[in-house]
């Protein structure tokens, strides 16, 4: 053989033909086949030799624009930056690292990384192929997955989670040991361990008694025998075979442990069929009572497939409804004025006895039902607009030793603005907020109560999903709006759930719902002012010609009632809303007089004079009768009677009306007693007292010190100025293309310090440089270096102590030498620098390929 091998080489040699002649002769093509072989192979050896060893020679490989395009993925890496190619790695692959990152993969990514955890270390392409094609994979006969692999596999690449080329694909260790099955933590393939995994703890006797049940000759030894089970579960023809044998009942029992999970529980004496199954080691003990799939007959029963179902293209989002656009425009408008409507009234009502704030932070239960009380809404659906309100920065603690809810400054501000401005900040508060109105009412890890305005509600992904929900929405055509599923399953395509709490899907949800009260969308669909806000302009010029302008006149009826045709301007608006109550709300708003809403504007300052005149110059109808008699009749008796502070006293010129309060059975709890034939005196406080006479149909006023009516209108309670609450980051923040630039050149020049050949040092007194550690050189051996270095402009690795104590190693090309300072262009940071001589531990030179 060896003789003919080396014939064929000289023949080859004799007759290689000139390459400007004719094509060589079959005989010479055939002489020429084993040097083709030889170089083959030589090829392979090459490529073998040149591949990584390790993630950090793959990353050195990179060039600056695949390495930044890791730190832009991972930013987490960045935080401090590396010193260096191998700190890279090292930092890439811890497990907080790599939990992150895989979080952030999309589904088929996911289940490319999930086959590679239960395929061989490291793995062929063809067979991480199969792993997700199945038997089909060869015929093409797939859902996607052969064209989708080579992108799934790139960007696990791109992330560093993978490194090798595809002969040699390694998934990394952290990330293997997290997608790796086990007994305590099944994988997410739902496939179990390998049959050396299996029968690790196995005794040898009980393996051969496996080998010989299953129809395979006896080894010397369990590795063998491990070795022999494995060929035939690998082995198609003879799994086919043996599964032929096995009763029909054991199908059944291998059906329901094929795809997951593959444990089964089973009793000391188990049935036959389980029994079989268990002597061929097609199920195999994993404790004293559960038994295990091994992963390749699991593998051959599925087809070759790790997964049940691969999704390697995303789900579409196709239209659910179509309308048009202005519809969707003028739906959208007019849930936004709505939405300024509810958030005016609830700030407002907190503006003169606010909720109290809870020592742990937040609101009551109790607070929270009053407020919902107040907006006619929900528990859930106030607790998003006090959240609103909070993070647009319009109501906040008021910071007094008994700390309450109040209107800010800025309140005032906003309530200037035009309706669009004013939608506008909320809009601009809602989307990057991180804050969560949604978790109010469950319970934290702890079994506490989540409040709303209270500290436990933020979660660094909402912004992120919404900014994706409405990124989702503005892919489809004007005026069309999807199905919420279909879009719900998107999402979940492009960040699979990996925990028992699917929070991004339910952040999804009340994004939906959010977005459509808030006035983003219309009719499930995006409104042109809702692009405006995701696209990062401001919606305001998009959504002011929606809304209606504001009227300066209310339609009074007979029924004691005003009808508000539209928004009402400020000052009408304020006055109206002392005078009457509010009956309804919606396009038209509807007041309703009442005894009691009278009393409050007389209470306020205004006289019967005044009501009068601001109906007649604010109706387009006459002022109806029964109306002016409800305000004169109020305003007749208002005042009559005079509450002062004695704790409290009543005074009142008609003695009768003192003797008539006396007699009622109802003024009992005021403990009232005459002080003289006009006046009572009163054990309970003013107000107290005067509720009650109210309460037993009186219209009582309240008294100053000197005599006069007091306008029992409260002071509108304002907090200190408070910006809005900052959203909590999801991780570091993405960087920006100045950052990344100089954190790869930083890298790249702590790489070279790190990998320069250095000269060996000559054996002196003061020694070289320990292996590993910094050089060490005398103080007149460093000046003489460092010298000659800046004399012939190379350069030189030097250790050096900064101020801190910190040690570290860099490539300095020395550029001026004196007082005691060397000035050069350091490489490790890429510029120009300064450092003490005494403070340089040892120089070496470069070996003369570096320089």
């Amino acid at each position: 053989m060896g003789t003919g091998r080396r014939t064929g080489r000289r023949d080859q040699e004799a007759t290689v033909p000139d390459p400007s002649t004719a094509e060589p002769s079959t005989a010479q093509a055939r002489t020429a086949e084993p040097s083709t072989a030889e170089a083959r192979t030589a090829d392979a050896r090459t490529t073998a030799a040149s591949a990584p060893r390790s993630l950090a020679e793959a990353l050195r490989a990179r060039d600056d624009v695949a390495l930044a395009a890791l730190l832009h993925a991972r930013p987490d890496l960045l935080t401090p930056v590396p010193g260096d190619v191998t700190q890279l790695a090292t930092r890439a692959g811890t497990r907080a690292s790599v939990v992150r990152a895989l979080d952030r993969l999309d589904r088929f990514a996911l289940q490319t990384a999930e086959a590679l955890a239960v395929a061989p270390d490291p793995c062929p392409y063809p067979v991480l192929e199969s792993l997700l094609t199945g038997d089909t994979g060869s015929t093409g006969e797939d859902n996607g997955a052969r064209a989708a692999l080579p992108g799934a596999l790139g960007t696990l690449r791109d992330q560093a989670l993978v490194w090798g080329d595809d002969d040699r694909i390694r998934l990394v260790r952290t990330a293997r040991e997290l997608l790796a099955p086990s007994p305590t933590r099944p994988s997410p393939t739902g496939l179990g361990p390998t049959v050396a995994e299996a029968t690790s703890g196995m005794s040898p006797t009980r393996i051969q008694e496996i080998v010989a049940t299953a129809g395979l000759p006896a080894t010397h030894d369990p590795v063998s025998a491990v070795s022999a089970l494995n060929a035939l579960f690998t082995d198609p023809e003879r799994m086919s075979a043996l599964l032929d044998e096995a009763p029909a009942e054991a199908h059944q029992v291998l059906g329901r442990l094929v795809w997951g999970p593959p444990y089964g529980e089973v009793t000391p004496d188990p049935t036959p069929p389980v029994r079989w199954l268990r002597d061929r080691g097609l199920l195999l003990p994993a404790s004293a009572r559960t038994v295990v799939l091994p992963r390749e007959v699991a593998l051959y029963l599925r087809g070759g497939l790790a997964h049940r179902v691969t999704e390697p293209v995303a789900p579409a989002v196709r239209v659910h409804r179509e309308h048009r656009p202005q519809l969707v425009d003028a739906n959208a408008a007019g849930q936004a004025l709505a939405a300024l409507s509810t958030v005016e009234e609830l700030v407002k009502s907190w503006e003169h006895a606010g909720p109290p704030v809870l020592r742990a932070g937040g609101l009551s239960v109790r607070d929270l039902k009053r407020t919902a009380a107040t907006l006619d809404t929900t528990e859930q659906s106030a607790a998003f607009w006090a959240e609103l309100s909070y993070a647009a920065g319009l109501v906040a603690g008021d910071a007094e030793a008994d700390e309450w809810y109040a209107p800010t400054p800025a309140f005032d501000g906003w309530l200037e603005l035009p309706p669009a401005e004013r939608w506008s900040t909320l809009a601009r508060a809602w989307l990057p907020a991180t804050r969560t109105a949604g978790l109010v009412g469950e319970q934290d890890s702890k079994g506490r109560t989540l409040s709303a305005l209270g500290p436990e509600l933020d979660r660094s992904a909402a912004p992120e999903v919404r900014h994706r929900v409405l990124g989702l929405l503005a892919e489809l055509p004007e005026g069309a709006s999807p199905d919420p599923e279909a879009l719900l399953a998107r999402l979940a395509w492009e960040r699979p759930p990996r925990g028992a709490s699917d929070l991004r899907t339910r952040l999804a949800r009340w994004t939906l719902t959010d977005a459509e009260v808030l006035g983003v969308t219309g009719r499930g669909a995006l409104s042109a002012f809702g692009r405006a806000l995701l696209e990062g302009r401001d919606p305001a010029p998009e959504l002011a010609p929606q809304l209606p302008e504001p009227v300066d006149h209310v339609l009074l009826q007979a029924d004691l009632t005003a009808v508000a045709p539209g928004p009402l301007r400020r000052p009408l608006g304020d006055t109206l809303a002392v005078l009457a109550e509010v009956e309804s709300k919606g396009g038209a708003t509807v007041y309703r007089f009442t005894p009691g809403s009278v009393r409050r504007a007389l209470d306020a300052g205004h006289t019967a004079v005044d009501l009068h005149a601001f109906l007649a110059e604010h109706s387009r109808t006459p002022v109806p009768q029964p109306l002016s008699y409800l305000i004169d009749d109020v305003a007749r008796r208002h005042g009559h009677l005079r509450v002062g502070a004695a704790s409290s006293y009543l005074r009142c010129d008609d003695d009768g009306m003192l003797n008539e309060i006396l007699a009622d059975k109802r003024s009992a709890g005021l403990g009232l007693r005459r002080l003289a034939p006009t006046v009572l005196a009163g054990q309970a406080e003013p107000k107290a007292l005067l509720d009650g006479l109210r309460a037993m149909g009186y219209a009582p006023a309240a008294e100053s010190r000197t005599g006069d009516v007091l306008v029992a209108r409260a002071d509108a309670h304002r907090s200190p100025a408070r910006s809005a609450p900052a959203p909590v980051p999801d991780g570091p923040p993405v960087p920006d293309a100045t950052l990344l630039g100089a954190a790869v050149r930083a890298i790249r020049a702590g790489d070279l310090a790190a990998t320069a050949v250095r000269k060996e040092p000559a054996a002196t007194p003061s020694g070289g440089a320990a292996p590993g550690g910094l050089p060490r050189t005398s103080a007149a051996e460093t000046l003489a270096t460092v010298q000659a270095a800046a004399l012939t402009g190379s350069a030189v690795w030097i250790g050096y102590v900064n101020a801190e104590g910190a040690a570290s190693q860099r490539v300095i090309a020395p550029v001026r030498v004196e007082g005691g300072f060397v000035t050069g262009y350091d490489h490790t940071a890429d510029e120009v620098r300064t450092f003490a001589l005494h403070r340089i531990t040892g120089v070496a030179e470069l070996a003369e390929d570096q320089v």
